[in-house]
């Protein structure tokens, strides 16, 4: 019992004087020479130890961000000249192609244009011979028809006055 009167004189008397330790004039002494050690021996870690380590993060930092920005506008400039190295090449592979296809019709027309005239000129001669085998069919139909109608007149003037005439006077008398 006798611990807890001795704690409660201590408090007692502590707040009997009127209020914070901080505040008594009598340490402040102390104290502020205490905050000066504290506060000195913090600069002193922070100045040699922490913030040089902070400053060089900082640094590295700022030296990886610039190339890693250095980097990034060359693979920009790699990147553009890759589209237009592309760009070229689909150009020219378009003009080729263009070329091609229109070699290639040219030489189909050139091949269709020599077929229609090896064709033309098949038909033609197969037409020579047509026309001179319907003359030859029209010479001989002619000249059956001539003996035909010598025949037929002959007949008809028979026929009529009851007379044989012979061919050979139908004949004259029909290129007269």
């Amino acid at each position: 019992m006798a611990a807890e009167a001795t704690k409660i004189d201590t408090y007692g008397e502590a707040a009997s004087t009127g209020g914070l330790p901080q505040f008594d004039l009598s340490t402040w002494a102390s104290q502020i020479f205490w905050l000066l050690i504290v506060f000195g021996l913090i600069y002193f870690v922070l100045a040699t130890f922490i913030l040089p380590r902070i400053g060089q993060s900082i640094a590295d930092r700022t030296d990886r961000v610039r190339d890693d920005l250095d980097q990034a506008a060359a693979f920009q400039s790699q990147a553009e000249e890759a589209e237009k190295s592309y760009t070229q090449i689909l150009a020219d592979a378009r003009a080729k192609a263009m070329n091609v296809a229109e070699a290639t019709k040219k030489s189909v027309e050139e091949d269709i244009l020599k077929e229609i005239e090896a064709t033309d000129a098949l038909a033609n001669r197969e037409s020579e011979l047509a026309e001179k085998r319907i003359q030859e069919a029209k010479t001989t139909a002619l000249k059956s028809v001539e003996t035909v109608a010598v025949d037929a007149a002959g007949d008809v003037i028979e026929i009529l006055t009851g007379k044989k005439i012979t061919a050979a006077i139908i004949r004259a008398s029909l290129t007269n």
